[in-house]
């Protein structure tokens, strides 16, 4: 677990690499990493994710906001972020943003492909669909809680998506994966290239043998 400058030097880093790699814009998003069993460190309100200063990262308790006092505002997206944490042990970094590709599906009926190549099999083997609630809304908040169980990448419709994993470069990695696999998607059918997907054995022979990364655990 990481302890909190570390967790808010690793935020800081991802911040701008998601605004550098267009996985983020503008002041929309959100960033957190877990620092202890009831604790979480999260960007402050209104804050830019490309720029983020030392106090720009909050510290917060589980039981309440930020625990120093003088401490900025945190994020009013706090109740989804604290859901994923409680909600999954297993959970050390969650990110929210808005970027084009992934934003269009969460605004659409389109399925995500978890079978287009190696990357999708493993970030997205598992994704969900949270229906929209105002964001920063406690309803928000108990509707991501009840959907992460049963995937590690949520698409919140019409406002973004949420990706969290057991690593701030693991989540990353998911989120880049997410944006790359609905871009392909969308351009491929833009330009009327007919996509291949991989068979379903052969996925599913990839996450219980290829041995890329060790393989998820799920409680449902």
């Amino acid at each position: 677990m990481l302890k909190k400058e570390e967790a808010v030097r690793q935020l800081r880093e991802v911040g701008r690499y998601m605004m550098d790699h267009e996985l983020a814009w503008g002041n929309a998003g959100n960033i957190s990493a877990r620092t202890g069993e009831d604790r979480y460190v999260i960007s402050a309100s209104g804050t830019f994710l490309g720029e983020l200063g030392e106090d720009d990262l909050v510290e917060c308790s589980f039981h309440g906001g930020a625990t120093l006092p003088g401490a900025r505002k945190p994020s009013k997206e706090q109740p989804m972020h604290r859901a994923v944490y409680e909600a999954r042990p297993d959970i050390h970094a969650v990110l929210h943003a808005s970027p084009f590709y992934s934003t269009l599906f969460a605004c659409s009926a389109a399925q995500v492909p978890s079978d287009l190549f190696v990357e999708t099999m493993y970030y997205l083997e598992k994704t969900a669909r949270v229906a929209y609630h105002h964001p920063g809304s406690e309803a928000l908040g108990e509707a991501v809680r009840e959907m992460a169980r049963e995937a590690d990448i949520l698409l919140l419709e019409n406002h973004g998506v949420l990706v969290y994993d057991s690593s701030i470069p693991e989540a990353r990695m998911a989120l880049q994966t997410l944006e790359m696999a609905c871009r392909m998607l969308l351009t491929a059918k833009g330009c009327g290239i007919p996509l291949t997907p991989l068979p379903g054995e052969t996925v599913r022979d990839f996450l219980d043998n290829a041995g890329y990364k060790p393989k998820r655990k799920w409680t449902s």
